[in-house]
């Protein structure tokens, strides 16, 4: 589904059901360098289990147009003018690494307007490092290997996301490659680091949220590690932790787990 948002096409993926805004709406925010088919089989769920789904492409990416976002705020503010494009009142969030800030700071900035509030491999504050930062900039290729690296924690996923023979790194290095290529006038990769560094927000957002909030969290996760998840949950109202064996990429690793996990989450507004 294409929506105008700030004058330009912003894509969402709507999980193969027609959108109906008398339904609950979950929200889907990808990561650094990803798009919107990372939330496939939790998208597709609560397409088909009464939800309506937005699982966006940020500005810049892949099938939305207009400059991808510089800063978790610029995409936080997004985000809700998304919701206003969609005629949508209310609704919950879900956030993947770049995009649990961006779902933070959205819920922050609109605590009536967001019911719930997922951060999928999140840490506050998202330090990138310096090699990271510099090779995102100058040798993205070599940074896409390096992230890949990072980020999984197992060679092949487990039957209940892309089927069996696939290939957990190479088809995540595939889509990285893709959404990077296809902006030929920003490096996404580097702004979506450059801003997940940046960020200074994350303690006085929580503290601004109103709804419950989940951290799903990979235990092999070395990219956002469980322990950096401390001071956002200290300042949370209604915060719970899952844990999954997983790295970073907990949606392919554990697609199950995580599906599960927002499933109940979710499911406790309705």
């Amino acid at each position: 589904m294409d929506l105008s948002v700030n004058g330009h096409r912003a894509y969402c993926y709507t999980g193969g059901k027609p959108f109906d805004a008398a339904k609950p709406t979950v929200v889907f925010i990808h990561g650094v360098l990803n798009d919107h088919s990372v939330w496939i089989l939790q998208s597709r769920w609560f397409a088909h289990h009464g939800w309506n789904v937005l699982a966006v492409d940020l500005p810049g990416h892949c099938r939305s147009e207009g400059a991808p976002p510089a800063s978790v705020e610029e995409a936080a503010q997004f985000v809700l003018a998304l919701l206003d494009a969609a005629g949508v009142q209310k609704a919950a969030l879900v956030g993947h690494s770049f995009g649990s800030l961006i779902a933070l700071e959205a819920a922050a900035r609109a605590p009536d307007r967001i019911t719930r509030l997922a951060l999928v491999g999140t840490a506050y504050p998202m330090t990138v490092s310096p090699a990271l930062l510099d090779a995102s900039l100058n040798d993205p290729q070599r940074a896409i290997a390096m992230v890949n690296g990072f980020s999984h924690s197992m060679l092949a996923p487990p039957p209940s996301t892309l089927g069996p023979g696939t290939w957990l790194y190479g088809g995540s290095r595939a889509l990285m490659r893709r959404v990077l290529a296809s902006n030929g006038e920003a490096n996404v990769f580097h702004l979506g680091f450059k801003a997940c560094n940046d960020y200074a927000n994350g303690e006085g957002a929580m503290a601004a949220v109103a709804c419950p909030v989940l951290f799903v969290l990979g235990n092999a996760d070395q990219m956002t590690p469980p322990r950096s998840t401390k001071a956002l949950a200290s300042k949370a109202r209604d915060a719970r932790t899952v844990q999954v064996t997983a790295g970073h990429q907990l949606m392919s690793e554990a697609p199950d787990e995580v599906l599960f996990a927002l499933r109940d989450f979710l499911n406790a507004t309705r």
